[in-house]
């Protein structure tokens, strides 16, 4: 995982918590290719589920948060870089469970 202080690379997109809450799913991997508006994580607040989306595509560099966590708001959750290569072989999408 990503250090909360980890320097971001030039282009680089860092995906925060708005605010305080549980992290319930990770739905991408370091050098998964993603899509504005794809979710990245989904977290839970006052029992209302909350996605997080980035604003653009790229590819994830990395995670900073697993299932459990606490995040404040403000906390890195995902660092994207939209210059980056998909890895090979790798998912195109996110997943989401069933609810």
């Amino acid at each position: 995982m990503l250090p909360q202080d980890a320097p971001v690379p030039p282009g680089g997109e860092v995906v925060r918590a708005e605010l305080v809450a549980r992290v319930l799913e990770v739905a991408v991997a370091a050098g998964e290719r993603v899509r504005a508006g794809q979710e990245l994580v989904l977290l839970e607040s006052m029992k209302m589920e909350i996605p997080v989306l980035p604003e653009r595509g790229g590819t994830v560099l990395a995670v900073a948060v697993a299932p459990g966590d606490v995040v404040q708001a403000g906390d890195v959750l995902v660092v994207l870089d939209d210059a980056a290569p998909a890895r090979d072989g790798g998912p195109q999408g996110g997943r989401r469970g069933a609810r």
